[in-house]
């Protein structure tokens, strides 16, 4: 699959769309299974000591990956909407607030021909809590994590 692309659909937002050769079932469960969220999410060489995620709306959500120098970053949040398999509303809040504030993130899922899209946009609190996250390596890192998504994809069964 060709790598994400990010547009900037307001001043506030940042909007990072990619597909998958996965049936949306797939693709949805591994936004918000936490088995598979830890296979995949974020750089290879890190590590998630808790993962949590309870799918249904008012569920909480909590990820803690620690780098290969030790460093741990957490975030968490709520989840405000879902809908199987085609949208994913939730609150996002780093524990060391680089982003400026909770965010709110929604990953659109859609499929057509067996490839599934998934549009992912983050509402930022500011203009400037967006820019510094674009300013930031986050298209590379999240690259990243798309590919061992297509790796994991690539060998689940269709259901």
């Amino acid at each position: 699959m060709p790598p994400l692309t990010i547009t900037l659909p307001s001043d506030r937002e940042i909007q990072i769309t990619r597909s998958f050769a996965a049936p949306a079932d797939l693709v949805f469960d591994c936004w918000t299974v936490p088995a598979l969220i830890q296979r995949w999410l974020g750089p290879a060489d890190w590590v998630f000591t808790h993962c949590e995620f309870d799918a249904r709306v008012g569920g909480k959500w909590r990820f803690v990956t620690r780098g290969p120098d030790g460093f741990e970053m957490a975030s968490g949040g709520e989840v405000l909407e879902i809908t199987r398999p085609t949208w994913i509303k939730t609150t996002e809040l780093y524990d060391m607030d680089w982003t400026g504030g909770e965010t709110i993130n929604t990953n659109r899922i859609t499929e057509q021909n067996g490839v599934t899209t998934s549009v992912v946009t983050i509402l930022y609190a500011s203009k400037e809590a967006r820019d510094g996250a674009r300013a930031t390596p986050m298209a590379e890192g999240m690259e990243m994590g798309f590919k061992r998504l297509d790796e994991l994809l690539a060998d689940m069964p269709a259901s």
